[in-house]
């Protein structure tokens, strides 16, 4: 992976629109949290293969860190503190957010195809 190059990866998720495309969210601070202080909860959210088509798509954010948003007809999807990403297997947009220690803390996903297990 590379640091977001914002003018790239909006160009990435302009292909997408009004399109059904697959979807990976997920957000975690792992074990990181419990390791670190042992009274902090573990949190996070995973969301994978999930069809979804959205009409608008925006990465915003200055530096180090950024928000992409999905608008679709019935709402919106976003995730922040994305900071690196790929492309895969020439058509998969992979997203993430990494810690200062490297670890993942929030990724984004899409492709048109569904995602391996």
């Amino acid at each position: 992976m590379k640091p977001i190059q914002i003018d790239l990866v909006q160009q990435w998720l302009d292909k997408f629109i009004n399109q059904t495309v697959y979807i990976h969210v997920e957000t975690t601070n792992g074990a990181y949290a419990s390791h670190l202080d042992e009274k902090a909860y573990n949190v996070g959210a995973y969301v994978r293969n999930v069809q979804i088509t959205y009409n608008q798509a925006k990465i915003v954010g200055e530096g180090n860190a950024y928000r992409i948003g999905l608008k679709t007809n019935n709402g919106w999807i976003y995730a922040e503190g994305l900071t690196d990403w790929t492309i895969h297997e020439g058509s998969k947009i992979l997203l993430a957010g990494h810690d200062r220690e490297g670890r993942l803390m929030v990724a984004l996903q899409i492709s048109e195809t569904p995602f391996d297990y």
